[in-house]
């Protein structure tokens, strides 16, 4: 019975999932995912407590995916260099599909649900945290040039929030692979000639 449970509870989320990312959390209704699972609202009700408990469900299963992704890209990969600049592209590639989680980054409106701000600073942390391990491994084999892993890992994750609004949002200037290696040779190598 808790395998079965489980498995419809992951329908619900896998159904929801979809049509929050085509109408949004604000638009998106408890009647909707209930057609759309084929079961009555009160059915949705016995595995979530709310539209809110689905949604954070739905953010914390993308997010999953996200750092999944991140590490079988990256696991095998032994020079630093080529590693960090696998992370920013497997990274801002799959971020622009995860629509639901990307929302709950960054929307203000998302704001005042409860669960937001502790995923986002889960999310931060965690980023900053492998970008300093690359950064650190990279030191350590005389690779990069920098004092401070942390600080140099919180400044590329910046850069790549930076660029992540004129990535997804601007469908005319779309060159993602432009403008990612673009972002990884300015954070390579810099502007000061030497």
């Amino acid at each position: 019975m808790i395998a079965q449970n489980d498995e419809i509870r992951t329908r619900i989320i896998d159904i929801a999932r979809n049509i929050f990312t085509h109408f949004g959390f604000k638009k998106t209704t408890m009647e909707e995912i209930a057609q759309a699972s084929r079961k009555g609202k009160s059915s949705i009700y016995y595995y979530f407590s709310s539209k809110e408990e689905i949604f954070k469900a739905v953010v914390e299963k993308e997010a999953e995916e996200l750092k999944s992704e991140l590490a079988k890209r990256t696991e095998n990969i032994e020079d630093p260099i080529e590693k960090l600049n696998v992370y920013i592209k497997v990274r801002m590639r799959k971020l622009d599909k995860l629509k639901n989680f990307y929302a709950a980054l960054k929307s203000d409106y998302l704001s005042h649900l409860e669960f937001i701000e502790e995923i986002r600073n889960k999310y931060d942390k965690e980023e900053i945290k492998i970008v300093a391990d690359i950064i650190q491994q990279g030191i350590n084999a005389g690779k990069f040039n920098v004092d401070d892993a942390e600080l140099s890992a919180i400044a590329i994750v910046t850069a790549m929030k930076g660029l992540e609004v004129p990535l997804f949002l601007n469908k005319e200037h779309r060159n993602i692979e432009t403008r990612l290696t673009s972002l990884i040779n300015f954070l390579f190598y810099g502007i000061v000639k030497r």
